[in-house]
């Protein structure tokens, strides 16, 4: 398999999405003292899928 500058420049742009939306949603989580959904978070790579189903629907609103 080659590895040409579109599949480095995927990769890269994989790498911020998931770290962005997975910061945002481990902040929220940990801030929120909801625990089950902290591990879930970290410890999964869902390409930034679950932070986003977090931040969407469960978490806690103040």
């Amino acid at each position: 398999m080659q590895c040409n500058a579109y599949n480095i420049l995927l990769l890269i742009t994989l790498i911020f999405w998931e770290i962005t939306w997975k910061g945002i949603a481990l902040w929220k989580a940990g801030r929120n003292n909801q625990l089950k959904w902290f591990l879930a978070i970290l410890i999964l790579n869902t390409v930034g899928i679950l932070p986003i189903i977090y931040l969407s629907f469960f978490r806690k609103n103040k």
